[in-house]
């Protein structure tokens, strides 16, 4: 006879560990397989190692500002190996982390291979090939995503995702970069302060196209004043790895371009890990885009549930975990959380960062909304200065008097979104906002005009 669970839980990553541990919480009993590391693609491939390494080249690139302030520093160098072991402890720390809480919790775990055999059962494989029966009163996909890969494009050793481009053990001298959203410029970043040649190549108007425009154009000038090449409206035709290097053939303004370097990075987007055959042969519906859920996050099919990357959408570790709540309160028979796409933040972590909750002014526009665009520039904040953290704004919209959506550009901005963010969530108007009391003297005192003009109002 199987074991049998309230809750098996098929993925690692944030939306399954939220998920886990909430239902243990309320009392559940709770399986999750994980088939590589624990922490999911966050912790080993996206978030976790590439914020480590951007820390890295920021603690670099600030030293230029040192002398300005008094402190001289000489000789400074890049030893690409400490980077490394630095990104390599920052994940092994985080993926023990995950496995902490899920001790803690009380959760069940296996390493290996889950596949959902019926919507009550659970076939689990581990390393060694031996398999097992689960069966299960609910049921999660939590799968995650993988790099999408150009048609005609082939991986080689210097022909690289984002998932390879962490296993580079030096530090090239050059590098393309194919596609300038958030994957790419985030790149093209910490590669730049450390010195290496870069160019960025996209087939759209800009860089990050999803982003405020005046957002987008000052990354631009700050990326080109570090050395990048930005050649945009530009299309790329082929990649080769000559062995040595890797020479890139492109369009530009009805030219041809073609740029050698030490590597490729293609940073294209990516895309829901869908197992299509084990979908359909379940009945589960899905697109292209992702596993079809409703607003409970379960699948056409009663019982399963899906969340995170799988699903499509904004791929971000903190919408899965958010999604994952929703999930595993209904299944816990709560209805607690609240999901709205609307309140998710998403952060570009360049330097400067970039951050967002809500409406952009550009949609804003797009659906007619009449609206009021109040913004505040890093030049007037005092701590901005002091601590010279160069240009940035923070632009807030308000919609009949209520906060529905704000975008920062500057230091600290992924931090700095987090009130806002709360702010949108809770759909504040300008009257409530005045309640806002804001130490002095700090960062967060940018947003004094939000909630200052139009006092009298």
């Amino acid at each position: 006879m199987s074991e049998t669970y309230d809750l098996i839980i098929i993925g690692g990553g944030p939306g399954g560990l939220a998920a886990a541990e909430i239902a243990a919480a309320k009392k559940k009993r709770v399986l999750i397989i994980e088939k590589e590391g624990w922490g999911g693609t966050c912790t080993h491939r996206g978030c976790i190692p590439t914020k480590a390494l951007l820390s890295c080249s920021k603690y670099f690139a600030d030293l230029k500002k040192l002398k300005r302030m008094g402190i001289n520093i000489t000789d400074a160098f890049v030893d690409f190996s400490a980077i490394k072991k630095h990104q390599q402890q920052i994940v092994k720390v985080s993926a023990l982390g995950a496995q902490k809480v899920l001790a803690d919790a009380g959760v069940e775990t296996k390493q290996g291979i889950g596949e959902i055999i019926s919507s009550g059962e659970v076939r689990f494989t581990d390393s060694s090939g031996k398999s097992e029966i689960f069966s299960a009163q609910n049921i999660m996909i939590a799968w995650g995503s993988v790099p999408q890969v150009l048609p005609g494009i082939n991986l080689s050793e210097r022909v690289l995702t984002s998932d390879g481009i962490l296993n580079l053990n030096s530090l090239p001298s050059s590098i393309i970069i194919v596609g300038g959203s958030v994957i790419g410029v985030e790149f093209a970043t910490f590669f730049a302060e450390l010195g290496a040649k870069v160019t960025i190549v996209e087939i759209l108007d800009r860089i990050i196209p999803l982003e405020d425009q005046e957002c987008a154009d000052l990354l631009r000038q700050e990326l080109t004043r570090m050395g990048v090449a930005i050649n945009t409206s530009t299309k790329l035709e082929s990649l080769k790895d000559t062995g040595t290097g890797v020479v890139m053939q492109a369009q530009k303004d009805g030219k041809q371009l073609e740029i050698s370097t030490d590597v490729a990075l293609l940073c294209t987007g990516r895309k829901s890990l869908l197992n299509t055959e084990e979908l359909e042969k379940l009945g589960l519906e899905y697109t292209k885009a992702g596993i079809k859920i409703d607003k409970n996050m379960m699948t056409n099919v009663s019982g399963i549930y899906a969340v995170g990357d799988v699903t499509g959408g904004m791929m971000l570790a903190h919408r899965a975990t958010q999604q994952a709540r929703i999930a595993a309160g209904y299944i816990c028979g709560e209805n607690d959380f609240i999901y709205n796409e609307d309140f998710i933040p998403s952060v570009v972590y360049s330097h400067p960062q970039i951050a967002r909750v809500g409406y952009t002014q550009k949609r804003t526009e797009d659906e007619g909304l009449s609206v009021e665009v109040v913004k505040s520039q890093y030049s007037a904040n005092i701590i901005a200065r002091a601590e010279l953290m160069g240009q940035g704004f923070v632009k807030a919209i308000f919609h009949q008097d209520k906060l529905i959506g704000a975008t920062i550009v500057g230091e600290e901005a992924a931090d700095l979104i987090a009130p806002l963010a709360l702010a949108v969530s809770n759909e504040l108007t300008r009257k409530q906002l005045r309640n806002w009391v804001i130490a002095h003297p700090t960062v967060s005192e940018i947003f004094a005009p939000l909630i200052t003009i139009n006092l009298y109002h």
